[in-house]
């Protein structure tokens, strides 16, 4: 079964291959401790000049060994690059490897190879401390914090969506490995509420509805490049599927405001604004994008939207309360759940017409379809069971006991999972049995050691997400502040991420690894932060096979100014801070360009706060020399501190430098700094 799991896991055992495989597949190497913040700031900044796409690649490099052609491909994106004559910092690049059987030539399918780009070397020549491929790639399979190369092709990232206005972005190769790690904070305006992504994965767009607007996240450097005004209390966040709008769904308490606001994917601006009836919006889209479906909570009403137009087409009356929607690509049919009337309106995708009311039980809540369009599972909250719709024939194919008050439904390939309000255990539907007489079996797992309902309170974005595969999926415990890994098949999850304070609401994930795009060629878009000699490193499992390749980005002249003026260096601090008590923190300041120390700074102060979000202070800092400064820091209270370093005669903003952290308790209970 091919998973993103099963990649991970075939990756991280790789390391006792790496003494078994050919010396001469060593490259002469160089290994930085590179600050992936400071990286992805200067990333921020991609050349706005017009772009030539070109489909030809630029670095072709062929290797054949124990009976294994390898071809590596480095070509610039199609319109998302500088120019066609060369890669530069900055560029979007697909990064390919074609592999085959070295003696009849035929395409090595299934594969799960290990790829890795690290700089090795500066467009200025410059290196730091020379080690062999072996030893680097042997570096990045532990995965140690701090010893992780610049983009790993080989996995993907967790998105928690928490209480506050913050998103928490965590590895989860560290986290596997048994340490759980903040790679990155994504800061919002305002809380966020639910979110989409686009289809490349590149962007994540946040709805923020006491903003009034949807943040835009680069998920290449996981920063906020932008914010959408998206009228009153914009809530539910949908991209039609063929991305060319996405949907925002309006809460507004006046009718004339409620609705849904339409922004174009391309330029990020608002195209319409349709008011469609009060209440509550969920959003769908007919599998053509042809139509946009929407549900008036409070109106008891469905508006259907003519996409092309922008325009409503009509209202359709499917009961009291119409609570979510879903659409078959199967059926071409848009189900609706009532959840006052127990009843799911269904309505032809084409001539847009009631073709059938399925009979359920009042109760109903959301509603989801597998991936294949086949199966929708609509949970029952008074009832505690979900039904299970067959879209083949309209009808109610099965009625299964679940847990106490489902309340959220998410799919893999192969299950579908329910959460329950009051109990810590997720419910297993097996697709496969699905269809067959009788109820099929249910499997449970336990996802933390509270119930979702002992949380303050609930989001409405999904709690459960699959990962990139069939094989796993991660469920969130706000109660428990905890997301949990879940690997199918198993009792009970293999892991968890902590989330350093914050309470969790919603997980998303934005995939990295990998993809084989035809047979034997196995592929991921990159973006290259910076210029200089990248190193590539390939590793196949069976055979064994390692190899290091070179990519060569050249400087560009759109990026020189880019970044924050300064980068900052967190010096040692105490491994717990009394709480009370004023320690002081200390940190080295140089500029971004020349690396020297800057040490003329007269404003610079550090910004801290405890999580998951409290009052902010802001302390002086003074020099004390050789461009270190220090802070007087007074923690009030135990628990975990964000601290941000900010100078304003430099144009250095709080959110500009990476942040650090630092944990307050009482004097003699242990704690770590990170």
């Amino acid at each position: 079964m091919k998973s993103n799991f099963n990649k991970l896991r075939m990756i991280l055992g790789l390391g006792a291959l790496l003494c078994a495989l050919p010396a001469a597949g060593d490259v002469p190497q160089t290994h930085d401790h590179h600050d992936h913040a400071a990286h992805q700031a200067q990333a921020d900044a991609a050349s706005t000049e017009p772009a030539k796409a070109t489909d030809a690649p630029l670095v072709v490099e062929k290797l054949t060994r124990e009976g294994v052609a390898v071809e590596f491909r480095a070509t610039p994106a199609p319109g998302r690059s500088l120019t066609a004559g060369a890669i530069y910092a900055g560029d979007y690049v697909e990064v390919s490897f074609r592999l085959a059987d070295a003696h009849n030539g035929l395409p090595l399918q299934g594969q799960f190879p290990g790829a890795w780009m690290d700089l090795t070397r500066s467009s200025t020549g410059e290196q730091a401390v020379d080690t062999t491929c072996r030893q680097r790639v042997a570096t990045y399979l532990q995965g140690r914090v701090g010893m992780r190369p610049l983009i790993d092709l080989n996995s993907y990232f967790i998105l928690v969506m928490n209480r506050d206005a913050s998103i928490s972005v965590i590895d989860p190769i560290t986290g596997i490995s048994g340490i759980t790690k903040l790679y990155a904070q994504v800061n919002l305006k305002r809380p966020g509420a639910a979110w989409a992504k686009s289809p490349d994965e590149k962007r994540l767009f946040v709805t923020m509805p006491l903003a009034g607007e949807v943040a835009v996240v680069d998920t290449d450097t996981f920063k906020v490049i932008g914010n959408v005004a998206a009228g009153e209390s914009p809530v539910v966040i949908a991209r039609q599927p063929d991305a060319q709008y996405l949907w925002v769904g309006n809460d507004a308490a006046e009718a004339a405001a409620s609705g849904v606001t339409v922004i174009a994917t391309a330029t990020l601006e608002v195209a319409a604004r349709i008011p469609t009836g009060r209440g509550h919006h969920e959003i769908a889209f007919s599998d053509d994008s042809r139509y946009a479906f929407v549900t008036n909570r409070d109106d008891g009403t469905v508006s259907i939207v003519d996409v092309r137009a922008l325009a409503k087409v009509r209202d359709v009356a499917t009961g009291p309360l119409p609570i979510a929607l879903g659409f078959s690509d199967l059926s071409r049919a848009l189900y609706v759940a009532d959840a006052e009337k127990g009843e799911i309106t269904v309505i032809d995708g084409r001539s847009l017409e009631v073709v059938e009311r399925i009979a359920a039980e009042p109760g109903l809540g959301p509603l989801r379809f597998s991936q294949d369009g086949r199966w929708g599972v609509a949970v029952n909250a008074d009832e505690d069971v979900a039904y299970v719709i067959d879209a083949s024939t309209n009808r109610v194919a099965h009625t299964v006991p679940v847990g106490d008050r489902p309340y959220q439904v998410a799919f893999s390939r192969s299950f579908a999972y329910v959460r329950s309000l009051g109990t810590e255990r997720v419910a297993m539907i097996d697709l496969s049995e699905l269809g067959k007489p009788g109820t099929p079996p249910v499997v449970t797992f336990p996802a933390g050691q509270r119930p979702p309902e002992q949380a303050r309170d609930l989001g409405i974005a999904d709690a459960i997400v699959a990962t990139p595969g069939e094989a796993a999926a991660l469920v969130v415990s706000p109660a428990d502040t905890t997301v949990y890994y879940y690997m199918e098949g198993m009792n009970s999850p293999m892991g968890n991420f902590r989330n350093y304070g914050h309470m969790p609401r919603a997980v998303e994930v934005v995939d990295r690894s990998m993809q084989e795009r035809e047979p034997g060629v196995y592929s991921s878009t990159v973006r290259l932060p910076e210029s200089g000699t990248f190193e590539v490193a390939f590793l196949l499992d069976s055979p064994s096979l390692l190899h290091c390749f070179e990519l060569e980005a050249q400087p560009n002249p759109a990026l020189a100014d880019a970044g924050p003026a300064l980068t900052v260096e967190f010096l040692d601090r105490p491994r717990v801070a009394p709480v009370g008590e004023t320690v002081a923190m200390r940190f080295r300041l140089a500029d971004r360009r020349s690396g020297r120390a800057r040490d003329d700074l007269a404003d610079v102060s550090v910004i801290y706060f405890a999580a998951p979000g409290g009052r902010r202070t802001q302390a002086s800092a003074r020099h004390v020399g050789d461009g270190v400064y220090e802070a007087p820091l007074t923690l009030a209270s135990a628990g975990a501190y964000y601290l941000y370093v900010a100078c304003p005669s430099a144009g250095v903003a709080p959110n500009d430098l990476p942040f650090t952290t630092l944990r307050a308790g009482i004097a003699g209970r242990a704690a770590t700094a990170r």
